[in-house]
């Protein structure tokens, strides 16, 4: 089965036994793409070769073969952990109705998480609980995935970290460990993050402009303020200085491969990378925070600060 279908299977099945449906700016999204195959840029990451095999990626340990399969949802029990499933994906699904408080911008986590991390392109939540305690050069210590959730609600939402005792922040780790079962304790996932791709010139902010008016404005309004279809790339409810999608490099992967939004693969990477450093070279919220960053060194070289 393609990753494509899969990914609609499991949404649709879990939608059902959830009771709820999509959020209205994510159901617009695919409308609008499906009917005048318009692009989404930020639909929340990983590394390889710059084309993607829509089949069943595998991972090897030892001589076992796992192939990226996320779990029936008749796999959710029907207890209290089966209802914090559940929650966690509303949550990553409708995080401005489910985490409002925590959130700081008008983003999902599905945004760039795409189809609820379920989409092996776009920084997919499918076996990362296996990573995890993980060391992270940034806060330069062992992060859990609790910790990793956080980073993402401070910098990629542009919010505030939930209690370790939350039960929306125990949901979401709860659903991104139901989304890794099978996936043995420190797998290397060929499909972790976003790949990565390279440019052979320096990245043209002026072209990446005018890509973005013809490819992206559609969906992400021509200031880059969002629409009903697409949230905000840029300005005061976008994400932060700090979130790894400010990184040109990680944003032109996420672009590469997922935009625009039903599109994926059809911008060269050397376009990726212009719209990236457009979109990127607008102004956005700072992060408190940042001077604590890369405290033993290891700074990316295109962090934004």
């Amino acid at each position: 089965m393609k990753s494509c279908d899969l990914t609609g299977n499991v949404l649709g099945k879990l939608s059902r036994l959830s009771g709820m449906v999509l959020a209205q700016e994510t159901g617009m999204m695919w409308l609008l793409t499906s009917i005048l195959g318009m692009a989404v840029l930020l639909g929340c990451s990983g590394e390889s070769p710059s084309v993607k095999n829509e089949e069943p990626q595998e991972l090897r340990v030892g001589s076992d073969a796992i192939e990226f399969t996320p779990p029936s949802p008749e796999t959710i029990p029907g207890s209290r952990l089966g209802e914090q499933i559940r929650l966690g994906y509303e949550i990553v699904v409708n995080t401005q109705e489910y985490a409002k408080s925590y959130v700081g911008n008008r983003l999902n986590c599905t945004n760039c998480h795409l189809d609820a991390g379920l989409n092996p392109n776009a920084a997919s939540f499918v076996g990362l609980a296996s990573v995890y305690p993980e060391y992270r050069a940034r806060n330069a210590r062992m992060n859990t995935l609790a910790d990793r959730v956080n980073e993402c609600f401070e910098r990629s939402l542009n919010g505030r970290a939930l209690p370790p005792d939350s039960s929306k922040l125990q949901a979401v780790v709860a659903y991104i460990t139901w989304l890794s079962h099978g996936v043995p304790q420190g797998a290397t996932l060929p499909w972790r993050g976003l790949q990565r791709i390279g440019s052979p010139r320096p990245p043209d902010p002026v072209n990446g402009k005018a890509l973005f008016a013809n490819k992206c404005a559609f969906c992400h309004g021509s200031d880059g303020q969002g629409t009903m279809a697409a949230p905000p790339v840029w300005g005061p409810q976008s994400y932060n200085i700090a979130a790894g999608m400010a990184r040109v490099t990680v944003a032109a992967a996420f672009i590469k491969s997922n935009m625009p939004r039903g599109w994926g693969w059809s911008l060269s990477d050397s376009d990726a990378y212009d719209v990236a450093a457009y979109v990127n070279s607008q102004p956005r919220p700072d992060f408190p925070g940042k001077a604590n960053d890369w405290p033993k060194g290891g700074k990316p070289a295109d962090a934004p600060y």
